[in-house]
């Protein structure tokens, strides 16, 4: 119950500190952008665990991980440049051909010397995944983007664009790698992009990431990295019919020689799981992101990996 209570501080503090940090972002990417609150919070990183709807935006080869059926909405406000993020999806790994299906809405209204602008986006697709042999994972996500802007130097842009991933289990951790956009039309805030990542679980109730993604389509010479970790701490109630996850990491993007915090928490039981995520950006500027999503469970079956995890990570 104190966990519970926590969770309904740190929403409403969350909704406070949005009204109240003034934060400008002038860029706009698909890499950055499209992440949900629990990779978030533990330094967007969980690219070697990407289970459920995280494989749509961290390693599509990640939704053969768990068995399970999983609708999932997603809200995230970054109030320095009115960013509004609206996410639905479908997932399902528990038949012999897993695959999601999901959509996107991406508004923001960023402000640049008194000028106001408008930046939006549309996005649906389809993920589909498959285990090639108990240790080895593959997967594809294609998708169909529609982005609107009226800021000067930005070109608006449609099309089609594909990521391919893969994770490889090696005993007690996995490893991922990922390309972004590889394939498709070319569009500045859909750019090519490249990623990996680890993760392990050093006991039932807790498990480590770590991962970087870098932008492949920038100027020669420009560093583009950014790199986070984290840790997920999951607490179970007497029962062990519900928990509370607790997250946290930190990330350094090159490109804007920043970094940033994140931290998260999270209730979760066998119908349902709800999880609030926060990145707060440390030095290199201000900015402030929140997220929170709501899951609901459908079927859920036994793992095939060789270790169980719990629901959380």
């Amino acid at each position: 119950m104190a966990s519970f209570r926590l969770l309904t501080v740190l929403i409403p503090s969350a909704l406070v500190l949005s009204t109240v940090v003034p934060t400008a972002r002038a860029d706009a990417n698909s890499l950055n952008d499209n992440l949900g609150p629990r990779e978030m919070a533990v330094g967007e990183s969980s690219r070697a665990d990407a289970r459920g709807a995280l494989s749509i935006s961290l390693n599509p080869a990640g939704l053969v991980l768990s068995r399970e059926l999983v609708f999932e909405a997603t809200y995230g406000h970054r109030p320095g440049d009115g960013t509004n993020v609206v996410g639905v999806s479908a997932c399902d790994s528990t038949n012999v051909a897993p695959g999601c299906f999901f959509y996107r809405y991406f508004k923001a209204a960023p402000s640049i010397n008194d000028m106001s602008f408008e930046r939006r986006a549309h996005e649906f697709g389809a993920v589909v995944s498959k285990r090639l042999s108990p240790n080895i994972s593959l997967g594809v996500t294609s998708r169909y983007f529609d982005y609107n802007t009226d800021m000067a130097g930005e070109e608006e842009g449609s099309g089609f664009t594909v990521d391919v991933g893969t994770v490889i289990t090696l005993q007690s951790f996995n490893i991922a790698v990922v390309g972004y956009n590889l394939f498709g039309d070319d569009s500045d805030q859909y750019p090519m992009g490249l990623g990996g990542g680890f993760s392990t679980r050093l006991a039932k109730t807790l498990g480590l990431s770590v991962d970087a993604v870098w932008n492949l389509d920038t100027a020669e010479g420009e560093s583009t990295g950014r790199y986070g970790g984290g840790f997920e701490y999951f607490l179970q109630t007497q029962n062990r019919q519900n928990g509370y996850p607790l997250r946290g990491g930190v990330v350094y993007d090159s490109a804007v020689e920043g970094t940033y915090m994140t931290a998260g928490l999270g209730f979760i039981s066998r119908k349902m799981g709800l999880d609030v995520g926060l990145r707060k950006q440390v030095s290199g500027g201000d900015e402030l992101m929140i997220q929170a999503s709501l899951r609901i469970f459908g079927p859920r079956m036994a793992a095939p990996a060789k270790r169980r995890r719990s629901r959380g990570f």
